[in-house]
Formats: C-alpha cells, structure tokens, sequence
C-alpha cells in the first residue's frame, strides 16, 4: 500500500521498488494530490487514494502516453509569434472515418514538420487536458473537435532521437523497441504480455483483449535513419520492413501521420510503404499551407513585432526579400518560418540557416558535377531560373551526378524552390549561402576567382578607376573556356552580379528594378545613405557612353533623390556606371560619371 499523507508529512524517505523485476532506487516526495515515483527515468504517477493492485499506474512514458509533445506544443502555442496552423487537424478529422489513414508530409528542414507533429499528437493525446490549448485555436469550432480531442491512444515515435552512445542499427532499432514493449506492459500490466512476441503482435493483443483499442501513430523524421553514418544499405531495407511489419494491414492502426525531408517512393520501391498517401511540396497541394508562413501570417506577425518592438530594424519588405520564394503546388509562395521567427524575436535580419551537416551544403550537391553546374550556379544567382524536371525522388540517390539528381536533391533539402518547370534560389538568406560557396570553394575555378574580385571591383568603381574594371571583367574570358558567350545581357548581367558580389555586404542590390521612366539593369541602394549610390546599366555590341546616357535620359537617379517628406534620402553621391560588351573583340568597356 502506498503510505499514507500523514505519515509522510515533511519526509523524505528512500525505497525501493522492484520494477519488471529490475530495482531502482528512489524517493517518495513529499505529500501532494498525487503520488509519484521515478523508474526508469520516467514518471510514474499512482492517483490518490488507491492501491498499486487496483489502480492502474498513468506512465509519463517516452513513447506510449507521453506529455513530451503536448508540452512542447503548449510552449510554442504561448509563444508571441505563433501562427494558428491547427487547420492541419481539421484535415486529419474530416479522414478518421472509416479506413485507416496513413498520411505521409515531406518538408525540407525548418518548415515546422516537428512542430506539427507535436501538435497532432498533443491533440489526440487521451489522458490530457489539452483544450487549455485548443479551445482558442480554430480546430474549436471543427466537426468532431470534441469527439476526438484527448481521445485516442497515441504512440509518438521521432526516429531522429538517438540512444546515448549508440554506434550501430541494431542498438538503434533494439532500444525502441524494447522501450515501447516496456511501455505497453506497464500500461496493460493485467494482460502480462508476452515480451518475447514481436511488436506488431504486442499491439494485435492489445486491440482485441481491451475492446478494439487502436492506436495513432504520430512518427516525425522517417527518414533519420538514413542520415545515420553507421547504417548500412541492408539496414536500411530492414527499416523499411520494420515499418511495413508495424503499420501495414494492422488492425490496432487507426492514423499514422508521419513526416520527414526525404519522400518515401524511391526508398519503399516495392510495396512496403505503398498504404502511405505521401504530400510533398512540389507535387500536391493539399496541406501546403500548413508548414511555412502565408503572406498574411506574416503580415499578422508584423503587427505583433510592431507592438512588442520599441526600435523596430525590420521593414515588412525586408523579411519578404530575406524568407519568402518557396513555392508549393498550389502556386503559393511561403516564407521559412523558422526564420522568421527568430529575426523578429532578435529584431535583427541575417542568415539563420544553420549547417548541421552535409545535406545542408550547397557544395554537397554541385561537387561531382561542377564542369556543367558552374554556367547555372552563375545565372542562378544572378537571380535567373534554370529549366529542370525535378523529381524529388532522384533526392536519393547514391550519387548525385546529373544535373536532374543534384537540383532535386536541393529542392527537397530547400536550398532551392521550383516554379513552372525552373528551380531558382528563393530568397536572399539562402543567397548569402551560395554566395559564401562561390568565395570558398576553389575547385569551382573561375567563378572562385571572380568572386573572389568582387571586393577590387567595388573599390574600382567608387575610385571610377575604369581599366581595373574592364581587367576583371575580362577574366572571364581569358581562363579556360568562357563561363558565358554573352549571347543576350541576360548572361552579361550575370557575370556582372558575380563581380560585385561583395558589394552585397553594403548594399541592396535590385535587378531590373523600375526607376524614373523605365526598367535599369542593376541599382545598388546603400545600407549607409551616407555611402555612394549606383545605378549600373549594361549593353551587348554598345557603348557605355550609350548606357550612362539613358540612365541621364531616363531618370534612373530619381529613385535616390528626396522623399515625400523634403529630406535627402542618400547624401553620397549618385554615380551612374556603364558596362558594355563587343563581340566581335570580347572586350569590355566601362565608364563611370557622377550625376548631379
């Protein structure tokens, strides 16, 4: 019998508990409306009032009956830039009718694919309480809210949490597993399962002794176990078995939502996974809005930022340049929000993408192929789009060669987004990170080296030191074979955007931008107004003294002279730079003339 409250007021007393036939130590705390005890490193909790043989133990487990996501999802829930994403579940309960559901969300890495699955876990989750969050959220007013809120036996399974000092598959896959039998023999202890049965068999029992208890299945990062360094081919097909033999004609299945980056048609080939109705971002529309920002959350954030913020350093336009451009299926662009978040909570825009290994470097990708990849990583940061029929399949494979394998493989990891049949780089935070690969990257030759110059050619053009411009300029084309033929300006625009890389660190740099009376080719807007302004204009078979011209013609310069207020928007001054091109010579010319 549990001792009672008045023999253990004010003590701490030690004991022992023989737990599955194992002991443990620990102590009995002091009195509160309910008793408690660690095992195992969880808490165990025995209601008031009841004995260990009637009552049944509630185990704050790891996997089975765990509060682990509904707090997680409670302190984001509280957070002051939360976006109300529960229409996900408004989805999920409008499927939980009749056949099982398997519901498979592919996302690249920050799109909120942990954070959902806590939510829809905290959601089903029975034996919470769980509408302290939900009531004010807009799965309230859903069909069937009540009916399925706290309801459902959930099992949690997030593959990416390793085992301490694990070095193997085997250890790996055996600790779940033995953690999860555990877990179910502590919360159906009257039916003494039999641990030596297989998983799925556990589960079977179990729904046919405690009157069809079926279960949902939240699983985050699927595809973890692909990542691992010390997991073999072979391990890998018996993951996928491992999953096959848990969720597949299971008759305890009610919902398995799972997530990950990786889409599960190329590595389940066979039938393994095939009852899986698998979302990804490129190819399906539906749930797409549920994982990144819409423009008018961000708008609702803004406002939020505006009130909390006492010196706001974010324009609204600012965090649509740095975080927007991944488009779905739907033709809907998002914003990371993870990104987002974090630069109004530090009221600060910068680069928040983190490399935590090799599938978050651009370098990654375009090493094996870098003799056809150097003309496009030039154009598409220069803003341009390349043409190529992803597959996000391709993703995986052993080795990205082609160039069909390698942009996939970056749109599935996010590093690039895919409209209309063209991938570009969505924004400028991951810019900034093809931009530190160009300046880092030696083996990627000549564009190494123009990067590398960027720096001298701001410097020569704000001296108007003209030869040196034209020297780096024609670089280009005295090393190896030309990166461009400078068919169009479009490629021209392209080696120029390269050149004046660094300049990016001080300026805003707009492409084809409206100014005065017409469209100019570059306009580099000081983050310092005190600081030079540029408008640059670029000519195939023409002259610069041609391009400094309908720059004075057509008033470029207006977009740096005053503002509605009066006041002098930039006082450095305006200098309008020419760049053009003959083919017949490959030489290039430039001049530089202040207007004032």
């Amino acid at each position: 019998m549990i001792p009672n409250r008045r023999s253990l007021s004010g003590l701490r007393m030690q004991v022992t508990v023989n737990t599955r036939g194992v002991h443990s130590n620990g102590f009995w705390p002091r009195p509160a409306s309910v008793w408690k005890r660690v095992v195992f490193g969880r808490q165990v909790v025995y209601n008031k009032g009841h004995s260990r043989k009637k009552g049944r133990i509630r185990q704050m487990g790891k996997y089975l009956k765990t509060r682990i996501p509904y707090e997680n999802y409670k302190r984001i829930a509280k957070a002051p830039y939360f976006v109300d994403k529960t229409g996900l579940l408004s989805e999920l309960l409008a499927d939980m009718e009749g056949e099982p559901q398997f519901v498979c969300i592919t996302r690249p890495r920050r799109f909120g694919k942990t954070v959902m699955a806590n939510m829809v876990a905290a959601f089903f989750e029975k034996g919470l309480n769980s509408g302290e969050i939900f009531d004010r959220l807009q799965i309230s007013s859903a069909l069937g809210y009540r009916e399925h809120l706290n309801a459902h036996q959930v099992i949690y399974l997030d593959f990416s949490d390793v085992p301490e000092n694990c070095c193997s598959y085997e250890q790996y896959i055996s600790y779940l597993i033995r953690t999860l039998k555990e877990e179910l023999s502590e919360v159906y202890r009257e039916l003494q399962l039999d641990s030596e049965k297989a998983l799925w068999d556990l589960l079977t029992d179990i729904f046919f002794a405690e009157n069809d208890q079926r279960f949902v299945f939240v699983v985050d990062e699927w595809d973890a176990v692909f990542h691992m360094p010390y997991v073999t081919e072979d391990e890998k097909k018996q993951f996928l078995l491992f999953l096959k033999s848990l969720f597949k004609s299971r008759v305890y299945v009610e919902l398995v939502y799972m997530t990950g980056i990786l889409p599960i048609a190329k590595y389940s080939g066979g039938s393994e996974l095939n009852m899986f109705a698998e979302y990804t971002m490129t190819a399906k529309s539906r749930y797409g809005e549920f994982f990144g920002f819409t423009d008018p959350e961000v708008d609702e954030l803004y406002e939020r930022y505006l009130k909390r913020q006492k010196h706001p350093a974010i324009t609204r336009e600012a965090l649509r340049e740095w975080y927007d451009g991944y488009w779905t299926a739907a033709g809907v662009q998002l914003y990371n929000p993870c990104s987002v978040v974090r630069a109004l909570a530090d009221n600060q825009l910068s680069n928040y993408w983190t490399n935590s290994g090799p599938y978050d470097e651009i370098f990654f990708y375009v090493r094996n192929n870098i003799e056809e990849m150097r003309y496009d990583l030039v154009l598409l940061a220069a803003g341009e789009g390349i043409a190529s029929a992803v597959q996000e399949y391709a993703a995986v494979s052993g080795e990205l060669n082609t160039k069909r394998q390698i942009y996939s493989a970056m749109v599935v990891y996010g590093l690039l987004t895919c409209e209309n049949g063209k991938v570009f780089i969505p924004n400028k935070e991951l810019m900034r990170q093809f931009e530190e690969m160009f300046k880092e990257k030696e083996s990627l030759g000549y564009v190494y080296q123009l990067a590398r110059e960027s720096e001298h050619m701001l410097e020569a053009t704000l001296r108007g030191d003209t030869d040196m411009m034209s020297e780096i300029l024609s670089r280009a084309h005295d090393t190896e074979t030309p990166i461009l033929t400078y068919n169009h300006e479009t490629e021209l625009a392209a080696i120029v955007n390269l050149v004046y890389l660094s300049a990016r660190d001080c300026y805003r740099v707009e492409r084809e931008a409206r100014a005065g009376k017409g469209y100019v080719d570059f306009i580099f807007y000081p983050q310092n107004p005190q600081r030079d302004c540029l408008i640059l204009e670029l000519k195939v078979d023409d002259t610069p003294e041609h391009a400094i011209a309908q720059i004075r013609e057509k008033k470029y310069d207006q977009c740096f002279r005053k503002n509605a207020g009066g006041s002098a928007r930039y006082t450095g001054r305006i200098l309008a730079v020419g760049i053009g091109y003959e083919k017949k010579t490959k030489k290039h010319c430039c001049l530089v003339e202040e207007i004032v």
